[in-house]
């Protein structure tokens, strides 16, 4: 199962795909007993699809084949003993994919000629990836983090990692005379081929950057390029030889700094803008702003969900068993903001109580 959502996953999940594309959403659970229901569910969904598949003109019998031969090896493929909050399943003539995702999701068959992503694109948003960049005088580590879990990360050119030739610099190293590891040119050198990986790093998928290390060796990093320059600090050693477990310990309560902080900024925001006449509350609203591209800013409570149903360019209240309802406007309130480059904040639940728990900072 994938987990990891980059900027060129998501653009290739959404290219248009050969009649049909299915996506089964279902929401999932962690524990026992109610996990047990789950691989009912799964596969009352892919049965669900088959009969869709059937009963669509629009599906030849090679793609309805093809289509349901990769449903049933992406169903055999899926480990529900380690599941998330939710599940998704794609296929299309000749591919499959299955995603969990650390937020609940409805449940949903939906064929079309593209994936659906929209749930995708919020559960990422709100599991607030970052990463982790370790340094020592001979190991730098990347680690990718979401929420409280961490891994390591092998993908972008890291780890680097080089050899403490000079025994003065081995010796230094046993008796923790570490600021002198870091002042011959090979170290220097070293950093700087780290801040040039970190670069086309950052460049390519920006998010909040964490640099744990030896105080010698952060000041290092900083002095050699421009990379990590405002990420947030942790002068914690050893952790570029360390587990995920030690990674997600350390930076833990940095990160829960930087969320209140975040959380505060973005609640100043919207009082500057109710000021100003930038603002939009309520789901209703905020759906028709960022359907026009006017959201600059996103706030969402982290567990905000509410069916509604789309009249004549507005939503209204609908009960869970519509037929017509929407259950997920939500996740594609988020999905249309990020798409037009908006900022997305997900705050605790109760903070926008009063908004609606759902409000924006417009650009105009």
């Amino acid at each position: 199962m994938y987990s990891s959502l980059t900027p060129a996953v998501l653009a290739e999940l959404r290219r248009q795909r050969p009649y049909p594309a299915v996506s089964l959403v279902m929401p999932t659970h962690r524990r026992r007993p109610e996990n047990a229901q789950d691989p009912v569910r799964l596969n009352n969904l892919v049965s669900e699809a088959e009969r869709r598949l059937a009963a669509d003109p629009g599906v030849t019998a090679d793609h309805r084949d093809d289509v349901l031969a990769q449903l049933r090896a992406a169903v055999a493929e899926t480990d529900l003993a380690h599941a998330a909050d939710g599940l998704l399943v794609f296929a299309a003539p000749g591919e499959h994919q299955v995603w969990a995702v650390d937020r609940t999701v409805p449940e949903r068959v939906v064929l079309a000629d593209t994936f659906l992503t929209r749930n995708l694109v919020a559960a990422d948003t709100a599991a607030r990836p970052y990463w982790v960049l370790s340094v020592a005088a001979d190991r730098i580590t990347l680690w990718a983090g979401r929420g409280e879990r961490v891994s390591r990360d092998t993908g972008h050119g890291f780890p680097l990692e080089r050899d403490l030739e000079d025994p003065d610099a081995e010796r230094e190293e046993r008796v923790g005379d570490l600021p002198s590891t870091y002042r011959d040119e090979q170290a220097r050198q070293f950093f700087r081929d780290a801040d040039a990986t970190l670069t086309d790093l950052l460049a390519a998928e920006r998010r909040p950057l964490y640099v744990t290390g030896e105080p010698a060796a952060l000041t290092l990093l900083d002095e050699v390029g421009d990379a990590a320059r405002g990420a947030v600090q942790v002068p914690f050693g050893g952790l570029a030889h360390g587990t995920p477990e030690a990674v997600a310990k350390a930076v833990a309560p940095a990160r829960e700094e930087e969320a209140r902080r975040a959380v505060g900024e973005a609640l100043e925001g919207l009082d500057r803008a109710r000021g100003g006449h930038t603002y939009a509350a309520g789901v209703d609203e905020v759906w028709q702003k960022a359907s026009d591209a006017r959201i600059h800013r996103l706030v969402v409570e982290e567990n905000f969900r509410t069916t509604v149903r789309a009249g004549e360019g507005h939503l209204e209240p609908a009960a869970d068993d519509d037929l017509d309802a929407v259950h997920d406007i939500v996740d594609e309130i988020v999905e249309s903001a990020l798409e037009t480059g908006a900022e997305v904040v997900f705050v605790p639940d109760g903070t926008l109580a009063e908004a609606g728990h759902i409000a924006a900072v417009l650009r105009f």
